[in-house]
Parts: C-alpha cells; sequence; structure tokens
C-alpha cells in the first residue's frame, strides 16, 4: 500500500520490543533469571556468546528511548513484561520493584500520548519456574494466569490494550521440539503439552484481564506462514497439510473454539492433558488476533 490517506483514521503507527531483547539490567532490582539468561549463557546456544545482560540498557534508558519514541511520533507502543520482574520465584512473591518500572513507563508513554500494548509473555519465563517444571506442567499455566492477574491489578486502570502471548509456536517448537530457543529441549511430548499449556495460560490470563479490565481489548500474537504444496502430488500436498497443521492450524483452532486439528493430533500421537473446562478457558473470545 503506497497511498498512505487509504489507511483508517484510527490506525495506529507503533514499535515494539520485547524485554529480554533491550533490557538488560538482569540482575537489578528483584530480577530473577529467565529461561533466556540460561539459555543464553549455555555454551554454543547463541551466536557469538551473545547475552541479554546488557542489550540496549533500556531498564536505565528508557527515558531517553521514549523521547525518541515521542520524537519520532509513534502513536502506539508495543512492549513486553518481564515475567521474571514481577514475580521472579516459585513462591509467588510479588517484586514491587519490577511492578514500578513498568508503572513509570506506562505513565510516561500516557504522557507523550503514546498508546501502550504491553504483552504479558515475550518468551522469559523464570527459571525458578521452570525447574519446577515449566510450560510442560499444568503448574505454569496456572502460575501465569496468577501473575496476569497481578499485572492487570498494577497497570489495567491505564491501559486498554493487552496481548497475552507472544508467538507460543516459537516457546514451544523452536524451544521444546527443535531446541533452538529457550529452553533447548529436544522432545515431541514435552512440545506438545508446552503448546496446550500454553494456550490454557492464555485462557487464563484472558480470564484475568477480563476481569479486572472491564473494557480490554484482548488478544494473541501469533506467527503464520501461507502453506503452499510444491506440486499437485498427493505427497506433496499431504506435506502442505502437515505443515499448515503445525503452523497455523494448531495455533488457531484451539483459541477460535474449534478444538485441536484431528490429523494434527493423529500425527503427534500425544494425548493433551485436558481438564473439564479447560477448552471453554482457551477459547475464550478475544478482541483481536495479531500476526
Amino acid at each position: 500500500m503506497n497511498d498512505l490517506s487509504a489507511l483508517p483514521d484510527d490506525f495506529l503507527w507503533g514499535a515494539a520490543t520485547a524485554a529480554y531483547q533491550i533490557e538488560g539490567a538482569v540482575e537489578e532490582d528483584g530480577r530473577a533469571p529467565s529461561i533466556w539468561d540460561t539459555f543464553s549463557h549455555t555454551p554454543g546456544k547463541v551466536d557469538n556468546g551473545d547475552t541479554g545482560d546488557v542489550a540496549c540498557d533500556h531498564y536505565h534508558r528508557w527515558p531517553e528511548d521514549l523521547a525518541i519514541a515521542g520524537n519520532l511520533g509513534l502513536d502506539a507502543y508495543r512492549f513486553s513484561i518481564a515475567w521474571p520482574r514481577v514475580i521472579p520465584h516459585a513462591d509467588g512473591r510479588i517484586n514491587q520493584a519490577g511492578l514500578d518500572f513498568y508503572d513509570r513507563l506506562t505513565d510516561t508513554l500516557l504522557e507523550k500520548g503514546i498508546t501502550p500494548f504491553p504483552t504479558l509473555y515475550h518468551w522469559d519465563l523464570p527459571q525458578a519456574q521452570q525447574d519446577r517444571g515449566g510450560w510442560p506442567v499444568r503448574e505454569t499455566a496456572e502460575r501465569f494466569g496468577e501473575y496476569a492477574h497481578v499485572v492487570a491489578g498494577a497497570l489495567g486502570d491505564r491501559i486498554t490494550n493487552w496481548a497475552t502471548l507472544n508467538e507460543p509456536l516459537c516457546s514451544a517448537w523452536i524451544g521444546h521440539l527443535d531446541g533452538n530457543m529457550a529452553p533447548g529441549v529436544k522432545d515431541l511430548t514435552a512440545a506438545v503439552r508446552t503448546s496446550y499449556h500454553l494456550h490454557l495460560g492464555h485462557g487464563l490470563a484472558v480470564q484475568a484481564l477480563r476481569a479486572a479490565i472491564p473494557n480490554a481489548s484482548i488478544g494473541i500474537v501469533n506467527n503464520l506462514s501461507p502453506v503452499h504444496p510444491a506440486t499437485d502430488s498427493d505427497s506433496d500436498r499431504l506435506a502442505a497439510q502437515y505443515a499448515d497443521g503445525h503452523i497455523n492450524r494448531w495455533w488457531l483452532d484451539p483459541v477460535l473454539g474449534r478444538g485441536y486439528p484431528q490429523d494434527m493430533l493423529d500425527l503427534y500421537g500425544v494425548e493433551l492433558p485436558v481438564q473439564s473446562g479447560d477448552m471453554e478457558l482457551i477459547s475464550a473470545p478475544l478482541d483481536w488476533i495479531g500476526l
């Protein structure tokens, strides 16, 4: 689209970041390690041995960063809230200093006329929760719902637009199947169970946000891809069907009330740990889908 005048009047121009990718200050003000701290510090896992220890130093330079955002004329800023800053440990204790950082960030964005669009989870699970089983276990989804409740209570009086998860495919398939992202696991059963508990955590977060913020606009962000068979052969068509299921339908169908695609359940051969009421939580009505 070259004619920007064709955009709707309420179109928002913005920028996006993720906490571990920009904040740094990984050991300050009560923050505890995340799975990405552990992964990036494991030799051979990240090119050049790079870590997020300093990154863009946004935790210290946020006033300067938001001044740049204001000078750019941004309408919106999508950022993620670091779970290991807010609830660093598995005992559920709230780290007020961590919440205060996002409180200051929110107030300054609003003062500059920039609409905040926080994401609750952009891959940085507290290492303490990973040590208790991580996303393959149900407890992590339940703790995520509690974390969402805390954040909504702290910021929901000023923030309307919320994303629950960013690209859960990466957390499940790349983090637990391919092993190329944190926590670096290569296990199909763990990956499928992770995908399920991410969806359950999403549903619990939607529930927490709706309860705290009556006018909330809530969505989930997926990384989707068009899939086409290379030829009209039966094998290529089947390969495309499975690729579409793995990349797209597995992540869209459950949250849109269609359940998990049967062809993929058969392909994975892993039984989902569904409990009564789970699918209703997972498919709680949303206001938008992020791509």
